[in-house]
């Protein structure tokens, strides 16, 4: 049987992405902070889950979550769906949100890298708040120049969040809110990672939509039903499948 992590699982939109690929015949693993929500969860989905404890904003805890698993388990598909937006803009906030929404799903990506089965698919759960257009047109620029790499990247988001530490006014290019800049930051990853996968793998970002979670608020248009069903068409993709793009609704979408 085929299996799937997704992290940030125990609730919302991770929870429902989960519900979807069990009943597509996938074993999935319940990735969370919280061990009794994120166990709660994987009894409510059924026998074909498990729990996994994963802190992604802690950087050690994605290679202890990889030792963990069972030795010989491949992973069919892995989705990076946990994520964290906070009220503000200032040091502690850009921090905190980069370490999870950027940080912690490239230290995902890369510890589980090696668990991947042939023709795996990891999904990185963006939004539309990572578009480009949220840039400046210089910096829109860097992040999509064909020869961008992590190093690179990683120096461009030093230099945003000593900024915010400085209280400078002008931030690089980068749009004055955190959530906006770890999703241009995770999308960056997904174009610089797609042309290093081998073996059929793929990587894509997906954005779900404003959808009804406790982040989204309830006055969302979209419901967690409808704002999984894209990311599930992600994680389930066959052979020759799309790597390396944005998408919404299973339709491309530009950077």
């Amino acid at each position: 049987m085929p299996t799937a992590l997704v992290t940030g699982s125990n609730r919302g939109l991770g929870l429902e992405t989960a519900r979807q690929l069990v009943a597509r015949g996938y074993d999935v693993i319940v990735a969370a902070r919280d061990a009794e929500s994120g166990r709660h969860a994987a009894r409510e989905l059924g026998p074909r889950a498990s729990f996994l404890a994963l802190d992604v904003a802690d950087p050690a805890a994605s290679e202890r979550a990889r030792g963990s698993l069972p030795s010989g388990l491949a992973l069919d598909a892995l989705v990076n769906n946990a994520g964290a937006s906070f009220d503000g803009f200032d040091a502690e906030v850009a921090t905190r949100t980069l370490a999870t929404n950027y940080y912690g799903a490239v230290a995902v990506t890369d510890a589980f890298l090696s668990r991947l089965a042939p023709n795996a698919n990891i999904v990185q759960v963006s939004s539309g708040m990572g578009e480009l257009s949220h840039a400046s047109p210089a910096l829109r620029e860097r992040l999509l120049a064909p020869g961008l790499t992590r190093a690179a990247l990683d120096a461009l988001l030093d230099d945003f969040s000593a900024r915010v530490r400085s209280g400078a006014r002008e931030l690089g290019g980068w749009p004055r809110n955190a959530y906006s800049v770890s999703k241009i930051a995770l999308n960056a990853f997904t174009r610089i990672l797609a042309p290093t996968l081998t073996e059929g793998r793929r990587v894509n970002a997906v954005c779900p939509g404003w959808v009804r979670t406790r982040m989204g608020g309830s006055s969302a248009n979209r419901s967690v039903e409808q704002g999984a069903q894209g990311i599930v068409w992600a994680a389930t993709l066959g052979p020759g499948g799309p790597n390396g793009g944005f998408f919404r609704d299973a339709r491309p979408i530009e950077w």
